[in-house]
């Protein structure tokens, strides 16, 4: 009984942990308004021999269905966000833009980590966003799938994911341009 409580608790810290890390306005690292930690912009990059595959996940998206990562095939963007995150609003156009030049040759995924479909969906909307989002406020199954591998340690945070669905590389924070994210998109692309 005793290991099943720890195995519980092990469990639940990193989803807590994932769920308090978030954006904020202030400089990264600052606490801000509402008591979150910023992302700073780092890139992390993963060697190849070092590279993982993050665990499986599921769940609802915000325009309706449902999706399971068994269906990314090859090279995916997978980006966490939620609609009232200043960060991830100006990344949005950003992230929309990308979609346009390579969505035929990437999967992009967005894990919502707050919001339900309604307000996941107006957003989406607003930005022009056209790939799904799960909607991940409740399970927090795509966050945990990451968490063991490079986790997604501040809202927004893209990561990714190479051709054999490995994570190939992070950025923790938002991006303010296409340069970053078609870089890295562009090397998984041409390996």
């Amino acid at each position: 009984m005793l290991g099943s409580i720890r195995r519980g608790l092990v469990a639940v810290g990193p989803a807590a942990a994932l769920l308090l890390s978030g954006c904020a306005e202030g400089p990264a690292g600052q606490a801000g308004d509402a008591g979150y930690i910023a992302g700073d912009g780092i890139v992390t990059e993963i060697p190849l021999d070092e590279r993982t595959k993050p665990g499986s996940f599921s769940g609802p998206v915000a325009t309706g269905g449902e999706f399971d990562s068994a269906e990314l095939d090859g090279v995916a963007l997978v980006n966490f966000w939620y609609a009232a995150c200043p960060p991830c609003r100006v990344e949005a156009p950003v992230l929309a833009e990308l979609h346009a030049e390579y969505g035929d040759q990437v999967d992009f995924i967005g894990i919502n980590v707050r919001d339900g479909g309604a307000q996941a969906t107006a957003f989406e909307e607003e930005f022009a966003i056209e790939y799904p989002s799960v909607l991940d406020d409740v399970s927090a199954q795509g966050q945990l799938a990451f968490a063991g591998v490079v986790a997604p340690n501040a809202v927004p945070s893209t990561i990714i994911l190479d051709a054999e669905g490995r994570v190939a590389a992070r950025v923790s924070g938002a991006v303010s341009d296409t340069s970053i994210l078609s870089t890295l998109l562009r090397e998984e692309l041409e390996r």
